[in-house]
This record gives C-alpha cells, structure tokens and sequence, in this order.
C-alpha cells in the first residue's frame, strides 16, 4: 500500500489555511511523517516460511496460517466426496502488539496439545494465527486473541460452521484442551454466525472482508493527532459545504428565497 509522498505533502499548506492554522503543529508532525514513509509504509503481513514448514513437518504437525494461505490449508484435508466434516482447531493468539505478551501460556497448552493430536488419527488439525504477524486476517475475521477456532470443513460449495472458545490465558493446560475433545460436543463453544463469518459472513460474500481488515490495520497505524486532524478537517468540510448549499439558495433558512425573508 504506497501513498504520493509528494501529492500528500503538496497538499498539507492548503489544508493548513483551510483549517485557519488551529492545527499547525498536527500538520508539522504529519509532514515530518510522510517524509519519513514517503516511499513505503509497513508490512501488513510477516509469514516465516523456515518455520511455518518446521512446524508442518514436526511432531507437532502445526499448520501456520497466514492471509496467503488460509483457505487452502483448511481445505487441503477435505476429500471432494466428503460427508462428514474435518475438524481443524486454529488458536488465535499474538505477541506484544495484540497479546500484550500473555499469549504464552496458551501457546505452549496448544503446542503441547498438538503433538498429542498429531497421535490420533481422529483428533482436529491444528493451526496457528499470530494477529501481531497477519493483522489483516484477524481483523477480516474480527478475531479476539486468546481463543480457539474450531472449523468443520466440508467441501466447497457447502457451508462451514464455526465454533470459538476463549481460553484463559493464565491457567490453560494442554490437559484441559485434550478434555475439551474428548467431551465429543461443542458445548463449551460458541457458534459464529457474525458478519465476518470467514466462510458464510455477508462480508465475504460481497469481498468485503479483507478490505476491511486493511482499513483497521491503517486505521491503527495512525497516531492520535493524525486522527484529530482528519476528523477535524472533514468536520469543517461537511460546514463549509453546507455554508455553499445555503448560499446557493438563496441565504434563507429552509431555502427559502432571500426576498421572502420577512421584513
């Protein structure tokens, strides 16, 4: 996602006169800003493939999931003929920015879970999201951190449910997660039937989904004065707008002409 750094900036002193200078010290530190990232902004999506594949292929057998990959990887396990659904279990977790690093503990429960499941032939496949990694994904799933997502997939076109559950994340054992599958049910879950349901959500059937979670992630990327600026400049436009429209008919409330105007 590139911006003109030159355009934006070239635009920064009309904006200042329009707003009558109250923000001149917002619009200095957003100049400062585009000078910086004038040819780039950051990553929204870090995928380690050394890893993703060590974690595939160990004991573990862990599928990372990533915005590139996400649809295909729950799909892979599913024969064209399947009946019964393929249940994968996906933790949603993350790292300082996300998890505010309280995710660890419930990492290494589902880790340790993972290598018990990858020695039952009829336990879920495992995945892994890291929202500090693939902040679009979570955000197109509106995704809270902590929780496991269990998929039942069937195969395309039918429709998929999906159940989550929010883990604590300071006692969770992996004990509790192996008691979790083999209670047989989803009564512990809850089924997802939201907007951003990643399969049968009315965001993904418009495509709406990943467009939005690449508005909340450059949304989040924007400091607070960044955000006062904006706000206060479409704020002044909407008045000013209306200012015109109210001129153009003639000056009176209600658009009534001015010679109606009462003497």
């Amino acid at each position: 996602m590139r911006f003109s750094a030159a355009a934006l900036v070239a635009a920064l002193p009309a904006l200042s006169a329009a707003q009558e200078n109250p923000l001149d010290q917002y619009v200095a530190q957003f100049q400062q800003l585009v000078g910086k990232y004038s040819a780039y902004l950051p990553s929204p999506s870090k995928y380690d493939d050394v890893a993703a594949h060590e974690a595939k292929t160990g004991p573990k057998k862990l599928s990372v999931l990533g915005l590139h990959n996400w649809e295909e990887t729950l799909y892979e396990p599913v024969a064209p003929d399947a009946k019964v659904p393929v249940e994968w279990w996906v933790l949603i977790s993350g790292g300082n920015k996300t998890c505010y690093g309280r995710c660890g503990q419930a990492e290494a429960a589902f880790n340790e879970t993972a290598v018990k499941f990858a020695q039952l032939p009829t336990a879920p496949h495992m995945g892994y999201v890291n929202c500090d990694d693939q902040p679009i994904l979570c955000n197109s799933w509106s995704a809270g951190i902590g929780q496991i997502w269990a998929f039942e997939m069937l195969p395309k076109p039918a429709p998929i449910d999906v159940y989550k559950r929010r883990l604590n994340l300071t006692t969770v054992t992996s004990d509790e997660l192996v008691a979790l599958y083999e209670a047989g049910d989803k009564k512990e879950f809850t089924l997802i039937e939201s907007w951003f349901h990643p399969f049968n959500g009315k965001a993904k059937e418009l495509g709406l989904a990943i467009p939005f979670g690449y508005f909340l992630w450059a949304f989040n990327l924007l400091p607070q004065w960044a955000f006062m600026l904006i706000v206060s400049f479409l704020s002044r436009s909407m008045i000013g707008n209306r200012a015109q429209q109210r001129n153009r008919q003639g000056g009176a409330p209600g658009g009534a002409p001015a010679a109606a105007r009462p003497k």
